[in-house]
C-alpha cells in the first residue's frame, strides 16, 4: 500500500502556510473520524481507510481562490472536492476520490446542485459508504480558517444552513448516530 503522506507531498512540496492549514484540519478531521470508529465499534468501520482518506479529502484546495486560507488558484472554492477526486483518481486512489467529491456540505444532491448552480459535476455527490459518512461529518467540525479550533455541533450546523435545509438534517442524524 502506498502512503497518503507521498500524495500530499507531491502536490504540496514546499513547507508553507497552505500546506500546514491543510495537514493540521486533515488531521483533526482524521482524529474525529477515529474517535467516531472507536467510540462506535459496530459499525464496523475501515479505519485505515478512515485515516487515509481524512488526510486527502481536502488535496483539491491548491487549485481552488481562496485567499484567506493562502489558496490562490483559479477555480472557485466549492470545485475543491472534484478537483482533488480527479488527481486520486489520476494517482490510482478511486475510493478515497469518491471521498473528495462527496464531502462538501453534508453532501450535495443533484437537486441542489442544479437548484442552486453550483460549479460542480452534475451528478449525485452524496456520501454513499458508511466511511465517507463519518469522514463528511468529521469535516464539519474543523474549518480551514480555524483549523485548530473545533465547532460546537451548532457551529457546524450554522456553516451548513447555506447548503439548505437537506444537509442539515442529515448533519443532525450524524450528529444522532456517531455522536
Amino acid at each position: 500500500m502506498r502512503d497518503y503522506q507521498q500524495i500530499i507531498n507531491k502536490y504540496y512540496p514546499e513547507d508553507n502556510e497552505l500546506k500546514r492549514i491543510l495537514m493540521v484540519h486533515s488531521r483533526k478531521v482524521a482524529d474525529k473520524a477515529l474517535e467516531v470508529a472507536k467510540k462506535h465499534p459496530e459499525l464496523h468501520l475501515d479505519k485505515a481507510f478512515l485515516e487515509e482518506a481524512s488526510m486527502l479529502h481536502d488535496l483539491g484546495i491548491f487549485r481552488t481562490n481562496a485567499p484567506g486560507i493562502q489558496c490562490f488558484g483559479t477555480e472557485p472554492y466549492i470545485c475543491h472536492g472534484s478537483i482533488g477526486a480527479e488527481i486520486l483518481r489520476q494517482e490510482g486512489w478511486p475510493r478515497h476520490a469518491l471521498v473528495c467529491e462527496r464531502h462538501t456540505g453534508a453532501g450535495l444532491t443533484l437537486k441542489q446542485i442544479e437548484e442552486q448552480h453550483l460549479p460542480v459535476p452534475h451528478r449525485e455527490l452524496m456520501p454513499v459508504s458508511m466511511e465517507e459518512q463519518v469522514i463528511c461529518y468529521a469535516d464539519k467540525f474543523f474549518s480551514k480558517t480555524r483549523p485548530e479550533q473545533e465547532k460546537t455541533p451548532e457551529q457546524a450546523i450554522q456553516s451548513l444552513t447555506k447548503f439548505g435545509p437537506e444537509g442539515v438534517e442529515r448533519f443532525r442524524n450524524w450528529l444522532r448516530r456517531f455522536g
